[in-house]
């Protein structure tokens, strides 16, 4: 049987940048999904962040409210229970979820579009604590993204002004426990593809995560503990002309002895700086990629939050 999702140890990438390069490359070619061991973040950021994080969704449903941005299209703070739908599904997703996003400086031009992240007020630790779990995974998708850039033939400083300012988001993620078990099958969220460039996501408490390969088989990713998970998104698909695919994902539901046990993952988004153009490598159309019409990242942003109902259309 094939091995996928075989751990690449990050400590790779300063012995050997070729080798990690080419092991990621080789692992989003095959399913659009790596697993990173040994990664640098460290796990006292993890650790306060996700107690933070608990602590925010244990709080009473009308002090939640208040940091529901519906008319920003929920791009930070809170989103409701059930708000969430996957591309072309009717029923929404089992989940609620927290945005934190970048923090800009007072004349950056992005602030037309990108707003500021709300301050919660009662956990004590959240704003900092989510902070710095941002900061963190923010630096360690750029240095992965140097990496990709390598497997590309590309110069590995490529994407360091693409992504320095871009639109990327932390989200604080809880699939509420189920006191009736759900009928076999059904899913907590449904099958999607990610809108951004590369996806981040430590190992949830847990299981569920499913990937579709191109065979029409769902592979589980169970990565070790302490691995980090790492995926294409739509973005760097359509920079790529399709050779780094944007995988079909799903997160299914959990066996009946598990359903009342609540579910947190904290996926981080990393997403292009809004004016940058995404049109298919010269390089990747050579391989056989297929061109796309360009698009600014915001105006693609755009088009699939509608998709996907976070922003009416």
């Amino acid at each position: 049987m094939t091995e996928y999702f075989t751990p690449i140890p990050y400590p790779l990438w300063t012995t050997d940048k070729k080798a990690f390069a080419d092991a990621l490359g080789r692992s989003f070619r095959e399913t659009g999904f790596a697993v990173i061991d040994q990664h640098p973040i460290d796990l006292d950021v993890i650790h306060r962040a996700i107690r933070a994080s608990k602590a925010f969704f244990a709080l009473p449903e009308e002090v939640k409210e208040k940091y529901h941005d519906a008319a920003g299209g929920r791009q930070r703070g809170y989103t409701p229970f059930g708000t969430e739908n996957a591309k072309g599904a009717a029923a929404a997703d089992l989940k609620e979820f927290w945005h934190t996003g970048r923090d800009l400086p007072a004349d950056s031009p992005y602030r037309a579009t990108m707003k500021d992240t709300p301050s919660v007020s009662e956990v004590e630790d959240f704003d900092a604590a989510t902070r710095d779990f941002y900061t963190a995974l923010d630096a360690f998708g750029a240095d992965l993204l140097k990496g990709v850039a390598l497997h590309l033939g590309l110069e590995e400083t490529w994407f360091d002004d693409k992504v320095d300012k871009g639109n990327s988001i932390l989200r604080l993620l809880h699939y509420p426990p189920q006191e009736n078990p759900p009928p076999a099958g059904t899913v907590r969220a449904g099958a999607h593809e990610d809108i951004n460039v590369i996806t981040l996501l430590l190992g949830a408490e847990e299981s569920g995560l499913q990937v579709l390969h191109r065979s029409g088989e769902w592979l589980s990713v169970n990565p070790p503990l302490g691995a980090i998970v790492i995926n294409c998104g739509d973005m760097l698909q359509r920079l790529t002309g399709g050779i780094l695919p944007s995988t079909t994902h799903r997160v299914v539901n959990p066996a009946p002895e598990r359903s009342k046990f609540p579910r947190y993952s904290t996926p981080f988004f990393l997403h292009f700086n809004q004016d940058v153009m995404i049109e298919a490598l010269p390089g990747c159309i050579a391989e056989g990629g297929k061109a796309e019409p360009p698009i600014t990242a915001n105006d693609y942003l755009m088009e699939r939050l509608r998709e996907i109902g976070l922003v009416k259309a």
